[in-house]
């Protein structure tokens, strides 16, 4: 079953602007559910105790913050690719739940990674261990900070699960995978982190499993489910776990070589932390040299960079992104689903590669 999209009366609009239309729409009314949903939360809490808002406060502040919403946007496309009806509000929550659960993981994320800034501002922990200092409490300041982030991450994923129960049970399948999928891939990712031995598949089994299912695979199926449409299963498979692996890829690239005023987050935290990207892992394998620099408690992350370059590996990892964009789009080629929603994932699929496209 496929759903044509037609320009509506009057408006001039080509199918394709109107595709774009329904789902920037869409992501509004997500962008309202999530707002009016913790603002519930807050005056709930308020009546409790002033300090029982503090961690809804926070989740409230990121949520806010912006951020690009990829998988609520995955979610909607998938939904309407499916031929979804637009007006169903099970959308709009179930897409508000995988930004909720993209919130935890996000707060959890900054703990793991000792990073201070989230969008270019203070992260949970970072603020919360400087409270803690400002006001001379009791205790380590760091090991506040840091508990406040896992118990706001965890009130996160909390939330995520109520936002979803809006959604029809067939969707819970998708929604459990996707939520175990993302907890053992963050340990998967700690754990290359800790050992620190040359192994791209590895790498890449992880970029897959924390991101690539979680990103772009899963958001589609949760939004083909909710159309009833699970035929559409395999093709969105294949799609999202390559442009899912993509996303990734670029990811590692702007934390070895992009600029912190972009991103919003310190630069060579991946260096910092050691962390086995693919693209450490294909340097290391031609340069033993980068092993011991990325090690050394002193290493200076420009000289990292310069020795990427040097091996010419993130040459190798950009070709391998082309490689993965054009793979996901040949899986949607033949896909049961009008054709501008196809071209619409075809778009998306660059967009996420490459970001400024």
């Amino acid at each position: 079953m496929t759903t044509e999209v037609t320009s509506s009366p009057g408006t001039g609009q080509d199918p394709a602007a109107a595709a774009r239309r329904t789902s920037q729409v869409l992501l509004g009314r997500v962008e309202e559910h999530l707002r009016s949903f913790l603002a519930a939360e807050h005056d709930t809490w308020a009546a409790v105790d002033e300090r029982a808002v503090v961690a809804v406060d926070a989740l409230s502040d990121l949520v806010a913050s912006g951020g690009k919403r990829i998988r609520p946007a995955f979610c909607i496309t998938g939904h309407l690719a499916a031929g979804g009806d637009p007006d169903d509000g099970a959308i709009v929550a179930a897409a508000a739940a995988l930004e909720m659960l993209h919130v935890s993981a996000l707060v959890h994320d900054d703990v793991f990674d000792a990073s201070t800034r989230r969008r270019g501002e203070p992260t949970v922990h970072a603020h919360h261990s400087a409270l803690h200092t400002a006001n001379a409490w009791q205790g380590e300041a760091r090991r506040f900070g840091e508990s406040v982030a896992v118990l706001v991450g965890d009130l996160a994923l909390v939330y995520s699960d109520q936002l979803m129960s809006s959604a029809p049970a067939t969707v819970l399948e998708v929604w459990n995978t996707l939520r175990a999928e993302l907890m053992i891939g963050q340990y998967m990712d700690i754990a290359a982190a800790a050992e620190f031995s040359v192994d791209p598949r590895l790498s890449r089994l992880v970029a897959l499993v924390k991101s690539g299912h979680y990103t772009i695979h899963r958001p589609l199926a949760v939004g083909a489910s909710v159309a009833g449409r699970p035929d559409l299963a395999p093709a969105f498979k294949e799609y999202g776990e390559a442009v899912g692996e993509a996303f990734q890829l670029r990811d590692d690239l702007l934390d070895a070589f992009g600029d912190a005023a972009d991103t919003g987050k310190p630069a060579g935290l991946d260096f910092q932390q050691h962390k086995m990207t693919l693209l450490l892992g294909w340097a290391m394998q031609r340069d033993d040299r980068i092993r011991t620099l990325v090690t050394s408690p002193r290493h200076a992350p420009a000289e990292v960079r310069d020795r990427l370059l040097d091996t010419g590996v993130p040459a190798d990892v950009e070709a391998h992104i082309a490689d993965l964009v054009e793979r996901g789009c040949k899986a949607i080629a033949d896909a049961p689903i009008d054709p501008v929603w196809r071209d619409e994932l075809t778009a998306m699929a660059t967009k996420v590669a490459y970001r400024n496209a």
